[in-house]
């Protein structure tokens, strides 16, 4: 399904949105909303965002439009989240790196069930979910400067799809849910998977390597294009498929952690900043991936 004729219907419902000026950076939350473990984030259908550690580690914080967070839930005692997914059913999947499990949040009910557990985890990091829903999982080992992929089916069912490889942390799929990409933090590259049809990873490739500062979570647009967060760097890094570097969107605040598409129409791009403990937001030409998947879920 082509994205142009939702964006045209959209944003004629969305004006105010639609003028604030293209990648240009500003604060959405107030500083030190959130711990100096903000994570995350992710949208629902609707577009509103959910992020980690709001107000206090364990927390997944709930944030409108305009900026006003309250705690979502609160996770089981022990328990710290990092990335955030849904599935096609509206059903929210957080990487629990405490407890070397994925957790299941039901939107509900609010209730909270360990999803997918692993002793092997070193500390699932961020998440990202095919067209099938099923998962893929990255798992740094910050201590020996490695990480590794896991694959978890729509049981719970956990499979190594990589290992041998650096700090894995942003991992995102393609929209046409062919690829998996994946970077290394402290390697600062970023790999490209071929997805088999079992859901298994072939003919891994480097796409692209960043020649200083670190990598953390990154989301797919609509053309394909990976927007990752560009830790101590306080940018937005925009990669074209082919690996090529498109544009450079700079932050108020040098640590950003993570982002995601959202909003009514799918192009205000939200990212987790560190430094400051706040989300700040900006515009983009086009809308994520997760979003257009969400288009075509609620379709009847």
């Amino acid at each position: 399904m082509s994205w142009y004729p939702i964006l045209t219907i959209l944003l004629s419902g969305s004006l105010t949105a639609a003028a604030q000026p293209l990648y240009e950076a500003a604060p959405l939350t107030a500083a030190d909303s959130f711990t100096a473990g903000i994570e995350g984030p992710a949208c629902d259908a609707e577009g509103t965002l959910y992020a980690v550690n709001y107000q206090r580690q364990g927390t997944i914080g709930r944030v409108t439009p305009g900026g006003e967070a309250t705690v979502f839930v609160t996770l089981p005692e022990g328990s710290v989240g990092n990335g955030i997914r849904f599935d096609s059913q509206g059903m929210m999947y957080v990487a629990d790196y405490k407890k070397h499990s994925v957790l299941r949040v039901d939107m509900a009910t609010k209730k909270v069930s360990v999803f997918a557990h692993d002793q092997r985890f070193h500390q699932p990091n961020d998440l990202a979910v095919a067209p099938d829903d099923t998962l893929y999982a990255s798992d740094p080992s910050w201590q020996e400067g490695t990480g590794r992929v896991w694959r978890i089916d729509r049981q719970g069912q956990v499979n190594l799809a990589a290992a041998e490889m650096g700090t894995t942390n942003g991992i995102e799929v393609s929209p046409d849910g062919s690829t998996l990409y994946v970077n290394e933090t402290r390697q600062r590259k970023l790999w490209a998977f071929r997805i088999a049809a079992d859901g298994s990873l072939a003919e891994k490739r480097l796409l692209t390597q960043f020649p200083d500062h670190g990598t953390d979570g990154m989301r797919c647009d609509v053309a394909g294009n990976l927007y990752v967060t560009r830790y101590g760097k306080g940018t937005v890094a925009v990669i074209s498929p082919a690996g090529r570097m498109l544009r450079k969107i700079v932050l108020p605040g040098a640590r950003p952690s993570n982002l995601c598409f959202g909003g009514t129409d799918g192009r205000t791009v939200y990212v987790t900043e560190v430094e400051r403990r706040q989300i700040v937001s900006f515009r983009a030409e086009m809308p994520g991936a997760a979003w257009q998947q969400w288009q075509k879920d609620r379709q009847p």
